[in-house]
């Protein structure tokens, strides 16, 4: 399909998706709606492309959507809208939600929120790999030796899931009217290769933009050891500047641990 305005994802939806996953649960087709008009609607209003190709596949277990654009590359775009240092940092950047760069027309939470209701979620753009497999809280991010042009997102869900768009929603939201105001943030993503997670500088980069949240949760999961610096900075210097924001650590190996109640030892 031509990438311009007049391409409306809805009506792809509608005449093009929608009648293949007739079958389907209303459970299902309620997440398979949401997560493709919101990946169709970012490849025609941000990709900077000239053509989309959808796929669909489906199997008498599981259905599969790849959306592939010929533009700019979504984590080459985050890089250079943020003034990022590597496109890699664009992945962490979009594990945490609420990023967009374009603000007066999104709120930055179509591929938090998609990526939580699939059973599998990746996007590949340039030389960069981001994946998610739910119901796991863990992002992880490749790099590929070789790179690719434009933008790659696949979505795939089991057709008998029980999951629905409103239990990913509830679980994200702390308030009755459903307000974006809780991530979990994978802090492995901060890590590239083999660093150790020591300085203040790596900390103030996970703690970019936490302050649009009332809870972050911190997912230590695969951090074995983090630098005294870097605890203090996000457990000490960021919580006093921002006492509104509740930040939770969770899957602390014993020396994480220590390091977290040196930190809030320190605070006191």
């Amino acid at each position: 399909m031509e990438l311009n305005p007049s391409l409306e994802e809805h009506i792809v939806w509608q005449h093009r998706i929608a009648p293949m996953l007739s079958d389907l649960a209303r459970n299902a087709i309620d997440i398979w709606h949401y997560g493709f008009t919101e990946m169709l609607n970012n490849a025609v209003e941000h990709s900077l492309g000239k053509s989309v190709v959808v796929e669909l596949e489906i199997t008498s277990y599981a259905s599969s959507v790849m959306i592939l654009d010929d533009g700019y590359g979504i984590f080459k775009k985050i890089k250079d809208a943020m003034e990022l240092e590597d496109e890699r940092h664009s992945v962490l950047e979009l594990a945490k939600g609420k990023l967009t760069t374009d603000p007066d027309n999104h709120t930055g939470e179509g591929i938090f929120f998609t990526s939580r209701m699939f059973d599998e979620f990746t996007i590949l753009s340039g030389d960069v790999f981001f994946a998610h497999t739910s119901p796991s809280d863990v992002d992880w991010v490749l790099q590929r030796r070789r790179s690719s042009s434009g933008t790659s997102v696949h979505l795939k869900l089991a057709n008998q899931t029980d999951r629905t768009s409103r239990e990913i929603f509830d679980r994200f939201t702390e308030d009755e009217d459903y307000g974006f105001t809780k991530t979990i943030v994978p802090v492995d993503l901060v890590r590239y290769g083999d660093d150790s997670l020591v300085s203040r500088s790596q900390a103030k980069r996970l703690l970019n933009r936490f302050d649009r949240f009332r809870t972050v949760v911190l997912d230590f999961e695969g951090v074995e050891q983090v630098g005294q610096s870097f605890a203090d900075e996000i457990f000490r210097v960021f919580a006093r500047a921002h006492p509104k924001t509740n930040i939770v650590p969770i899957n602390e190996s014993p020396q994480v641990i220590s390091m977290i109640r040196r930190a809030l030892g320190s605070s006191t």
